[in-house]
């Protein structure tokens, strides 16, 4: 699979929009990512089952380098919680590894495009009706974090997001401000990348009929088109997300979610 100016410019466009989502909403681009990837190796001949899957495992690698620039441009303004971020960590990587090293290689790619959509149904609805949690709700103590950690890299790594789809919601819920739950989030997306990109690797190496340039699940040749462009727009975004109302944060979130998650659906059902 050659790297043709078509395709130079599909993933460069790519990246340049998900680096700047990674930045504004601190989703980490995947949830933007997988659809389109998926439909780029689609077009160019991959099994539906199996673009599903490398696009999630490619999705999930670019996030790696829009969370090191991304978190960069929120930790200037001092929006990280790097208190939240030491507590969710260790169980974020223990539950990457086991989605992304066991289930994922066993679960079909039209199953994973399912549970994406759903599940990203769901986290568009929480987060578009803006339930007010209550005001003496905080944070849950190091245990409750560790748990909660896993389940956002277990469900991360099925679905190959940077974990914003849960962790912003989560900590909206804990009374976190939205500007720092997006930064911190931001933060937390190097750790599940990493854990996540692991796993994929390892699980890929005895998958037959991958295309050209791959490694694993891992398509190397979008990953590194995506994550130049991507890491050159995540600062803006970054920068965007402190001058935007926080309603106005949340309803776009909610509005890129539904329409990423119709997607996935729709190809899932129809595989």
């Amino acid at each position: 699979m050659n790297l043709e100016p078509l395709l130079i410019i599909e993933l460069a466009l790519l990246g340049l929009g998900t680096g700047f989502l990674a930045g504004l909403l601190g989703i980490g681009g995947g949830m933007l990512m997988v659809p389109f990837l998926t439909i780029i190796l689609s077009n160019r001949g991959v099994l539906p089952d199996l673009a599903v899957k490398m696009a999630i495992a490619t999705s999930m690698a670019t996030i790696i380098f829009t969370s090191l620039s991304s978190v960069r441009a929120h930790h200037k303004r001092g929006a990280v919680r790097w208190d939240i971020v030491k507590r969710l960590a260790p169980g974020i990587v223990i539950g990457s590894i086991i989605g992304s090293l066991g289930v994922f290689a066993l679960l079909k790619g039209s199953y994973l495009a399912i549970f994406f959509g759903l599940f990203v149904s769901f986290s568009a609805t929480q987060m578009f009706l803006d339930k007010k949690p209550k005001p003496t709700r905080q944070m849950p103590g190091a245990a409750g974090q560790f748990v909660a950690g896993g389940f956002i890299g277990f469900l991360s790594g099925l679905v190959g997001a940077g974990g914003g789809f849960i962790s912003v919601p989560f900590m909206s819920w804990c009374n976190v401000a939205i500007h720092s739950a997006v930064a911190t989030s931001a933060a937390l997306g190097f750790p599940i990348a990493a854990a996540n990109v692991l796993g994929y690797v390892i699980s890929g190496q005895t998958v037959q009929d991958l295309p050209a340039g791959s490694f694993g699940y891992l398509w190397l040749p979008a990953l590194g088109v995506v994550a130049v462009c991507s890491f050159l727009t995540a600062p803006l975004g970054a920068r965007a997300a402190h001058g935007i109302p926080v309603g106005k944060l949340k309803r776009v979130f909610a509005s890129i979610l539904y329409l990423l998650a119709a997607y996935m659906l729709y190809k899932g059902l129809s595989a």
